[in-house]
């Protein structure tokens, strides 16, 4: 909820403090728990990076298994008009998350860390842990999806060595790609 606004608190925005990890946190760690890393400073976390080896595998996954054990708490929703709709909505569309133009990109992730952390060297140690993971698994590259207007973050992953993928009617999201494979994602990484 902290970062959830563009990478600023959404609690003003999303009252319910449950909705935005029941979308984009806690799916990964039930299905997925492998690709799951938490930096922590000693007494709490501060940041995790969560994702999967396989979006179409894993929209499934979401549709069988997800999906079924939130949807009391968040029935579906077919015309939102509020940010919790839009959010609720998301959260029963999974397959908007199989895009085309990402199919070679087959792995996804989401990073959040609290903003007193960022800059701090806490999300190049997260990336490193997870891209590690996907290297391990033989995954070819991976792909994210962050709002435009995050500049910061969008520096964030230049220096990780990840570009833009042109996807067609994208907006208000850019995606970014990076190759994962045996640490091809080191090679492309600059200081900082």
């Amino acid at each position: 909820m902290r970062t959830a606004d563009a990478g600023g608190d959404s609690r003003h925005i999303y009252p319910d403090l449950e909705l935005m990890p029941t979308i984009f946190a806690w799916p990964y760690t039930d299905l997925e728990p492998s690709l799951a890393f938490v930096a922590d400073n000693g007494e709490r976390a501060v940041g995790y990076v969560v994702g999967t080896a396989d979006t179409p595998s894993f929209v499934s996954r979401i549709e069988s298994e997800w999906l079924p054990k939130v949807s009391d708490r968040y029935p579906p929703v077919s015309e939102p008009s509020t940010p919790t709709e839009n959010m609720v909505w998301l959260l029963h569309n999974p397959r908007r998350m199989i895009v085309p133009a990402l199919a070679d990109y087959p792995a996804h992730l989401h990073i959040d860390l609290l903003p007193e952390y960022q800059r701090s060297g806490h999300g190049r140690a997260l990336m490193t842990a997870f891209l590690g993971a996907l290297a391990y698994q033989n995954v070819p590259a991976v792909h994210l999806g962050m709002l435009s207007v995050n500049t910061a973050a969008r520096a964030f992953y230049h220096r990780l060595g990840f570009h833009q993928i042109d996807v067609p009617n994208a907006e208000p999201l850019t995606y970014l790609g990076l190759e994962v494979g045996p640490n091809a994602w080191l090679k492309g990484t600059s200081a900082g």
